[in-house]
């Protein structure tokens, strides 16, 4: 490998990647799923606090009764906020009035949405609504229904198709009056869709959508090769100095989201818990050493172990955002992008760490994260501990930080040795 032929690589890779980067509905989905964050972290902290390892069962049992809400108002319901997020930053994209789509979005899905529930005893009690609707087996219904309620909205808007109030009516009341010719034949368009649906093929669109789309395709990103395969384009598009999580995750984030949701309710019954590839792990197990890469090590190594002065002032510089994984001072300060030199440990290190990581729990020697959703910016350690409840997934994660050095110290030695005989 050599510059020639990456240069020439880049030129095929960069226009492809941002285009990707900049496609709409992918930045669209990214901002729906931020806009879920703090209410989702919430929910994560309340689950954290009432299942503590050390509390026995009944005092669990209790702490659920008084603060299960927190969750159930949150995680639980996490396609609500989706829902309600693509319709606005949809609609914002296309100047349009951002609440209004988002709520008219919002309220398309719940159209769509089956208002029974089937009961322990198998009783189908109309007029309830079944949380998991809400929450992991909603979620591409939900997704799917927000982006064309919000085409359609910001559509017949721009098409001039409202009522316009006369000046001096408050804008309030004028935005109202505006949207909602819009927003009658948008809920119109879905309530038609659902009486098909529901009237002819006596069935409902969430069920058809999870069976025929989500059960696929989260088949396949909970899978060890898509997984890898997704980390490899991360950090290849990474060295290009693309930022690949960006890029790689928009189209993951969905479903990672579903898997960890989906653990969540497990955890919460005390049953086995589904996926071991979820967005916790790939949250906590990859970026949670380091960023991208799991460069904390490299740092270090950087820092204390190398003897060039241009080393140790990168490492140092860059161990403080490391620690809270913030790595562009080593990504762009080493560099990392586009130095052929160590293009093997930061493509290798991911995937090997990832598959060590994948087997070690598969066979139960770790635990599977819960799916509570931990900041990616806590600490190595501490971060294993929450995602997994036990201290064995900070273990862990020291295991993973040693793996890391072990493949980086021989490139990183060698670059030092260059940079001391420049010196």
């Amino acid at each position: 490998m050599d510059f020639s032929f990456m240069d020439k690589l880049a030129e095929k890779i960069m226009p492809l990647a941002n285009k990707l980067g900049n496609n709409r509905y992918l930045k669209v989905l990214r901002d729906a799923f931020m806009l879920s964050f703090p209410l989702t972290m919430f929910g994560s902290i309340v689950v954290v606090i009432n299942n503590l390892p050390f509390f026995s069962d009944a005092v669990k049992g209790q702490l659920g009764t008084l603060f299960g809400n927190g969750q159930n108002a949150t995680m639980s319901i996490m396609t609500v906020f989706v829902t309600f997020g693509i319709g606005y930053y949809l609609s914002k994209s296309y100047d349009v009035e951002g609440v209004f789509g988002g709520a008219v979005s919002l309220a398309s899905y719940l159209i769509l949405t089956p208002f029974n529930m089937v009961t322990e005893s198998g009783e189908d009690v109309s007029g309830l609504l079944s949380l998991d609707r809400l929450g992991a087996k909603g979620m591409f219904i939900g997704m799917i229904a927000a982006f064309i309620a919000a085409e359609i909205f910001s559509r017949v808007t721009k098409k001039g198709w409202m009522i316009k109030m006369p000046e001096g009516v408050p804008p309030a009341v004028s935005r109202s009056f505006a949207a909602l010719i819009p927003a009658i034949i948008t809920l119109s368009v879905f309530l038609v869709i659902n009486a098909v649906v529901v009237g002819v093929f006596t069935t409902n669109l969430h069920d058809v959508v999870y069976e025929l789309i989500q059960k696929p395709l989260v088949g396949l990103g909970s899978s060890l090769p898509a997984t890898l395969l997704a980390l490899f384009l991360v950090q290849f598009l990474w060295f290009f100095g693309l930022h690949g999580q960006i890029i790689v995750n928009s189209v993951m984030d969905p479903i990672w989201n579903t898997l960890m949701l989906d653990n969540l309710e497990a955890y919460k019954q005390g049953a086995e818990l589904p996926h071991i590839i979820t967005k916790s792990f790939m949250e906590t197990f990859t970026v949670g050493l380091g960023g991208s890469g799991m460069t904390l090590a490299v740092v270090i190594l950087l820092a204390f172990f190398m003897k060039s002065k241009q080393s140790k002032d990168i490492g140092k510089l860059a161990l403080a955002p490391g620690i809270f994984n913030v790595n562009e001072p080593v990504i762009f300060g080493l560099p990392i992008v586009m130095n052929v030199t160590i293009f093997i440990p930061w493509i290798l290190a991911p995937l090997v760490v990832t598959l060590f990581n994948y087997i070690v729990m598969a066979i139960g020697l770790f635990p599977t994260p819960t799916g509570v959703q931990v900041p990616w910016t806590v600490p190595i350690v501490f971060s294993g501990i929450l995602a997994t409840n036990s201290i064995l997934g900070g273990v862990l994660q020291i295991i993973d930080f040693i793996i890391v050095a072990v493949i980086w110290y021989p490139f990183v030695r060698m670059m030092d040795k260059q940079q001391l005989a420049a010196e």
